[in-house]
């Protein structure tokens, strides 16, 4: 452990944990020192830090329980309509201090441990992330439960407890190595399995047709072992649960397909099962068609279904016996959110469910379905859309095949009904998709089994209404909605960046933490000198902390007054790191030719996981740290320019970077990212943005006003004219110097020496190629950082537009996106009344 700080450094660090708690120090001095006495094992008596991590974990975890307990007993004896958050990816990142932020905690703990001469934010960093997701979708589930547990919504996520999630990336020689992400390997103090709830759920088998009905026989079952995870609001006491599956074979799994003398082998094979949760797919906005895959999909929606029945059917705390058995009050009572057509199955297996166990009529069974189930997409990207193979689909889900057949033909006569003879319409709208190899469009499914189809951005949704599902929403136009991302302002301004939460406090009281809104008052103080001075300081504090962690992990000297200029997020060829990279070394060309000339010194940063069979990517990340390797060793260019490769980005680390920096890179091609998250982050975190109208950028510009953001290049409309007319990359080749000069450096082997022809596949891409049109906005992207280095320039001026900025990012709040997803599509009210204490008796 580091030496304590002296007590002036450590009260200036802390001082928005003033935002005072109910966290009493002496007891949690008393409680730590009992949770450690017990960690410990009777042979070692010298704790190690990960001893202090738990200890304290427990702590914090002991405060949650009977706010826990009391939220359930409150659901069960209320009776509220229940909102079911179903998602194959929970990015929660860390927990421990998220729970003390959201519980009050911080400063008790903080001074308790102090007290013990040990350092809050060294066991901080021990803590594993729970990196359950690859991205944007995987992290805004997460903010959404955030948000609903503060806006007192009886909500649920449901999801699967990988083993391993996202892979650790480590760069070696500048390419990109996948390492297993064992991040249950020290256990995982925040969750809690709950055997009574196993379940079993089928795969396989066949269909029996009987007098009684519909039966699924000769399946193969495999177990679902809930593990909750609580999910606390902001200061309310609500408490919400997080449940991941894990998969368990039965105890007698393939023993009968063995003899006698195979039991070894046949107890060995329970693997076979148990890798359902094993591991997440990581791929992010590319659909990959594997048994294993689907498997996945439907463990999860079988589990989730009967834990959502079995509760609808008991409605008392602690109680398992049927209370309700009709059920026509089923969507009054039960809102089930599919977060994209990952979980899609749930349409088909509640139907199979309603139909052949619980004997409803199909109409009154699909009305209910309808009535329940709820579709967000969340791509318009056509790689990125789940289409499963009829023959693999029949094989693993025969009941579920027949009942989506049946659904589509009755949707197809509708269809014809209203469009006699368009039969070029009716095989859009298709649920299943003929050719060689029949496959079912998972979307086209979610759409017609849901009340309500949103996007994540007012342009995405847009763009799905008029493209994707046009013909979807000329049927039904009252279905489809949009509902803008937000993301949570507990994590991403109060945890991550403590020092700007407290000069805001201190301007326009703490009501902002809960209503994001209220930063509109800041508006009041973009000219007010001493307030612009502090939001610089904090920058500057920030930018300080961020080069100290970047030069003990990269040895390359950070020179912190320089634009810290960022862009976090997966590699993806739509989200154009190569137009970023083409930035980087038309700055290096430029600076090469005029050394004496004064430039804006910059430290660009690019971040991001590839997917690891998405080879175009990983030469992506290859150029970056090629072009890090020539630009950071060149003395000509000295602290005027770095190129630094952000190593294993994850949610821990965006929680250190996003605070850091001056310049929010959001590039993709106009009309390609669905919203977008991390660039709300950045803004609400003080950086500026540089970006496309694309995604909520589009929103951000509305908000802030297109002046105080760096908006350039095509707009959505502009790229589709260009499409028609053919995007020809060759003529900005031969027509832009600067651009030349960069293509012929990466084709030449300037930026890799020992191996000339290495990027090869990615000149050709970007020249013959290229769907998302880099160099069609290299000229005005070039022309833009140039009004950046010339705002930056002027810093008082720069941090005017950055407090305007934060004060128009209210919006961007996942409470109000919740708040809209309660009212317009679940039919429920958010509840600003806290939940009354555990250890004060309920009314």
């Amino acid at each position: 452990m580091a030496e304590p700080q002296s007590d002036g450094e450590r009260r200036k660090q802390i001082s928005v944990r003033g935002l005072e708690g109910v966290g009493d120090v002496a007891d949690v001095r008393r409680e730590f020192n009992r949770h450690l006495h017990f960690t410990l094992v009777k042979d070692r008596n010298v704790a190690t830090p990960r001893d202090y991590y738990f200890a304290l974990a427990h702590v914090v975890r002991d405060h949650l329980v009977g706010r826990w307990i009391r939220t359930q007993q409150h659901y069960y004896e209320k009776d509220p309509k229940r909102i079911y958050y179903l998602s194959l990816e929970f990015y929660m990142g860390r927990t421990l201090q998220n729970t003390m932020v959201n519980l009050g905690l911080q400063s008790a703990c903080d001074e308790a441990i102090y007290q013990l001469g040990l350092d809050l934010e060294e066991l901080e960093e021990i803590e594993e992330d729970a990196g359950l997701g690859n991205g944007g979708l995987g992290r805004l589930a997460a903010c959404f439960l955030d948000s609903m547990a503060t806006l007192g919504l009886a909500a649920y996520g449901y999801g699967i407890r990988y083993e391993f999630g996202i892979f650790n990336q480590k760069i070696v020689d500048g390419w990109q190595v996948e390492e297993a992400d064992d991040w249950l390997r020290y256990g995982n103090p925040w969750e809690k399995a709950r055997p009574e709830y196993m379940l079993p759920v089928h795969f396989y088998g066949r269909v029996d047709y009987t007098p009684e009905g519909v039966k699924w026989v000769d399946t193969q079952v495999v177990l679902a072992m809930p593990y909750d995870t609580p999910v606390p609001g902001y200061r309310n006491n609500t408490v919400n649960t997080m449940r991941l599956w894990s998969a368990k074979a039965p105890n007698d799994f393939n023993l009968q397909e063995f003899n006698v003398g195979d039991y070894i082998e046949a107890v060995l094979d329970r693997n076979l099962a148990e890798n359902i949760s094993r591991v997440l797919y990581p791929n992010d906005n590319f659909f990959e068609g594997k048994e294993l895959r689907l498997k996945q999909e439907y463990f999860v929606v079988a589990a989730t279904l009967q834990d959502i029945i079995r509760r609808f059917k008991s409605s008392k705390f602690g109680c398992r016996d049927p209370v309700r058995t009709c059920f026509e009050t089923f969507p009054d009572k039960v809102a089930i959110q599919l977060n994209d057509t990952h979980p899609a199955l749930a349409i088909p297996e509640l139907m199979r469910i309603l139909v052949d166990v619980e004997k409803v009529d199909w109409d009154k069974a699909w009305e209910i379905t309808k009535r329940t189930c709820a579709y967000t997409n969340h791509t318009v990207l056509p790689e990125a859309l789940e289409r499963w193979p009829v023959p693999m689909f029949e094989k693993l889900l025969p009941r579920h095949l027949e009942i989506i057949y049946a659904l589509n033909q009755r949707h197809l006569d509708h269809v014809a009904a209203i469009y006699p003879g368009d039969n070029e319409r009716l095989r859009r709208m298709s649920v299943i998709e003929e050719g060689a190899c029949k496959r079912i469009n998972m979307a086209n499914l979610c759409v017609i089994g849901s009340h309500a189809v949103n996007g994540v951005a007012r342009i995405h949704s847009d763009i799905v209404k008029s493209s994707v599902f046009k013909d979807f929403h000329e049927l039904e136009p009252e279905k489809f909605q949009n509902k803008t991302n937000g993301i949570t302002p507990r994590r991403w301004l109060l945890l991550c960046n403590p020092g700007l939460a407290d000069i805001i406090a201190e301007q326009i009281g703490e009501d902002f933490i809960t209503d994001l809104s209220q930063l509109k008052k800041l508006l009041d103080f973009v000219d007010n000198e001493t307030f612009i001075r502090d939001v610089a300081k904090v920058k500057q504090e920030n930018k300080l902390k961020f080069s100290a962690y970047l030069e003990e992990k990269y040895k390359v000297k950070i020179n912190p007054s320089s634009m810290f200029d960022v862009q976090v997020k997966r590699i993806h060829e739509y989200k154009r790191q190569l137009l970023n990279c083409l930035h980087a070394i038309t700055l290096y060309n430029r600076i090469r030719s005029n050394p004496s000339q004064s430039f804006v010194p910059r430290t660009i940063m690019i971040g991001g996981k590839a997917a690891p069979g998405y080879h175009m990517a990983k030469m992506i990340i290859k150029l970056i740290t090629s072009i890090g390797d020539v630009v950071n060793n060149d003395p000509y260019v000295g602290d005027k320019l770095k190129v630094i490769f952000l190593e294993n980005y994850r949610v821990s680390l965006a929680e250190k970077a996003i605070p850091a920096a001056d310049l929010s890179q959001q590039i993709s091609t106009a009309g390609t990212e669905a919203s977008g998250t991390g660039n709300m982050k950045f803004m609400l975190n003080g950086a500026l943005t540089i970006g496309t109208m694309d995604g909520a950028n589009v929103e951000m510009a509305e908000e802030a006003g297109e002046e105080n953001l760096f908006i350039f290049g095509m707009r959505v409309e502009e790229v589709e004219a260009l499409n028609r007319s053919g995007y020809n990359a060759r003529e900005y080749y031969r027509r832009l110097p600067e651009l030349r000069q960069a293509i012929d450096q990466i084709s030449s082997g300037f930026f890799s020496p020992q191996e000339p022809a290495c990027f090869k596949e990615v000149v050709n891409m970007l020249m013959s190629n290229d769907r998302f049109k880099v160099f069609a906005d290299y000229e005005d992207y070039i022309k833009c950082q140039g009004r950046v280095d010339q705002l930056f320039l002027d810093p008082r001026e720069w941090t005017r537009k950055v407090i305007r900025n934060i004060a128009c990012s209210g919006k961007f709040s996942s409470d109000r996106t919740i708040t809209e997803y309660a009212r317009d599509i679940w039919g429920v009210e958010p509840s600003t009344v806290p939940m009354p204490p555990p250890d004060l008796p309920q009314e």
